[in-house]
C-alpha cells in the first residue's frame, strides 16, 4: 500500500480531549477518529488492526469446533423481558418504537436470541453439545464514554455459547474456550491476569474475567505473590487463599465466560430430550472478548515516548519503506524494487511515497509503531545497500538486500 494512496491523518499533538495513553496514540496515529462520545470510525489502519484481532480469534475458536453465525443487532424488548434482563440492565439499554408499534433495542449482548435460535433448532440429545459464535457490534448507554475504545456507546465483541445436556459437557467446554483465550491473548502479545469474577447481571455460578495491567486500567486487580489473583474494592485484603498481602494492579477487563447453567434455557424454555426421552433444560456458557478495546489494552502494553510498538500478528503492516528524497529516482527505483519483491513474498508492506522531509518520516514510522523500517536515502542506494530497523528495540542493519531480507525472513518466520 502506497501511503500517499491511503488514509492515514497522523497528529503531531496530542489531542486535549484524549484521557489515556491509548486513546492519545489511537487518535494521534490515525487509527480512529470519534464521531461523538462513545462512537469511533476505524481509519484504515485501525481497520486493519481490528481484523488481524479477529482473525486470530476466529482461527482459535474454530480450533475448538466452534462455529460462527451473526445474530441480529435489533431485538424484540419482549424476549428480554422474559428474562427479567430489561430491568437489570435499565438505563444502558438503547430502546426505541418502530413503525409498527414494536418495542424495540439495539442488542447490548445476545443471550436471550442466541437461547432462542437454539430452542427453535435443537431438540434433541444428539444434536449436543453444541458451540456457537459471532463477532459483532454491541450497544450500551453509557453514563460516562471515556478512555477512547475502552469504554464506548457502541463497540465490537467476539460473544460464544455453549449448550450441553449435562453439567459435565458445560465443564469441558469451559475449560476449552478458557484455554482458547489463553491463546488468543498470547497471540495479541498481551501480558494477561485470569480472576475468579461476580457473575452479575450475566447469571451463573462460576466466572472468570480475563483483565489487562494498564496505567489507565478501569478496575482494580489484587496479585498475591504466589500468582493467585482476585478483584476486590478493597485494597489493603490478603489473599484468603495463602494469606499474604496482595498488591494493587490496575486493569482493563478483555475477557469474561460464564457457565451460566440453565438460567436463559429455563426462562425461555429452551429444552432437549434425553435418551429416556425426558424433556430437561439445555445447560449454557457463555464467553465474551472486547474485540475493539483489545486494540487500547495492546497499546496500553506496547508503547514508548515515540508512539505504539505493535506486536508482530497485530500490527497494520509488517513492514514500512521510507525513501527518503523522492525526487532522487535511484532512491525512488531501490525503494520500488524491495517493495515489490517483499509484496511477492506475501509481506505486507506501507511504502511511505510522501514528499516530506526525513524527519517527519521517521516520527511517523515510529508513531504509527510498524514492527520493522527499511529506510533508503542517497548514500545507500548509490551503494546497493538497505537500512532495517527494528521497532521494538531500535536494532539496525544496514546491509546489502539479499541479508536484509534475510534478517526480515528470521524476524518473522525464524
Amino acid at each position: 500500500m502506497y501511503w500517499s494512496k491511503s488514509f492515514i491523518p497522523t497528529l503531531k499533538e496530542n489531542p486535549q480531549d484524549a484521557e489515556s495513553v491509548s486513546h492519545k496514540l489511537l487518535l494521534r496515529a490515525g487509527l480512529v477518529r470519534m464521531l461523538m462520545a462513545g462512537a469511533y470510525s476505524y481509519l484504515p489502519l485501525g481497520l486493519r488492526v481490528l481484523e488481524n484481532i479477529q482473525r486470530i480469534i476466529r482461527q482459535e475458536m474454530n480450533a475448538i469446533g466452534a462455529s460462527e453465525l451473526l445474530l441480529p443487532a435489533l431485538q424484540p424488548l419482549e424476549i428480554w423481558q422474559r428474562t427479567g434482563r430489561d430491568k437489570d440492565l435499565g438505563e444502558v439499554m438503547f430502546k426505541f418504537i418502530d413503525r409498527r408499534k414494536r418495542a424495540v433495542v439495539l442488542g447490548p449482548t445476545h443471550e436471550e436470541i442466541i437461547t432462542d435460535l437454539v430452542k427453535n433448532n435443537v431438540s434433541s440429545y444428539r444434536h449436543l453439545p453444541l458451540v456457537l459464535y459471532q463477532i459483532q457490534s454491541k450497544f450500551r448507554d453509557e453514563l460516562r464514554p471515556r478512555f477512547g475504545l475502552i469504554r464506548a456507546c457502541e463497540f465490537i465483541m467476539k460473544d460464544a455459547y455453549s449448550f450441553d445436556k449435562d453439567n459435565q459437557g458445560l465443564d469441558k467446554n469451559y475449560q476449552a474456550i478458557y484455554q482458547a483465550y489463553q491463546r488468543i491473548f498470547q497471540r495479541c502479545g498481551l501480558n494477561y491476569l485470569i480472576t475468579e469474577a461476580d457473575s452479575g447481571v450475566m447469571g451463573g455460578k462460576v466466572s472468570h474475567e480475563f483483565m489487562a495491567p494498564a496505567v489507565d486500567g478501569e478496575d482494580i486487580v489484587l496479585v498475591c505473590d504466589k500468582c493467585v489473583v482476585h478483584k476486590a474494592n478493597n485494597e489493603d485484603q490478603k489473599c484468603p487463599r495463602c494469606g499474604l498481602a496482595m498488591k494493587k494492579v490496575n486493569t482493563i477487563e478483555v475477557g469474561h465466560i460464564f457457565k451460566l447453567g440453565t438460567k436463559y434455557s429455563q426462562a425461555l424454555e429452551a429444552v432437549f430430550s434425553d435418551d429416556q426421552g425426558a424433556l430437561k433444560p439445555i445447560i449454557m456458557g457463555c464467553y465474551g472478548i472486547g474485540v475493539s478495546r483489545l486494540i487500547s489494552a495492546v497499546i496500553e502494553q506496547h508503547n514508548d515516548a515515540c508512539g505504539i510498538i505493535w506486536p508482530k500478528e497485530l500490527a497494520p503492516f509488517q513492514l514500512i519503506i521510507s525513501p527518503l528524497d523522492v525526487t532522487n529516482a535511484q532512491v525512488m527505483q531501490s525503494a520500488e524494487s524491495i517493495y515489490q519483491e517483499l509484496k511477492g513474498l506475501s509481506f505486507e508492506v506501507l511504502f511511505d511515497d510522501r514528499d516530506e522531509r526525513a524527519g517527519v518520516k521517521f516520527k511517523d514510522a515510529e508513531l504509527l509503531g510498524i514492527p520493522l523500517q527499511i529506510i533508503i536515502g542517497k548514500e545507500s542506494a548509490k551503494n546497493n545497500l538497505l537500512e532495517l530497523i527494528i521497532r521494538s528495540n531500535k536494532e539496525k542493519l544496514v546491509d546489502s538486500k539479499d541479508i536484509v531480507l534475510r534478517k526480515i525472513k528470521e524476524f518473522y518466520h525464524g
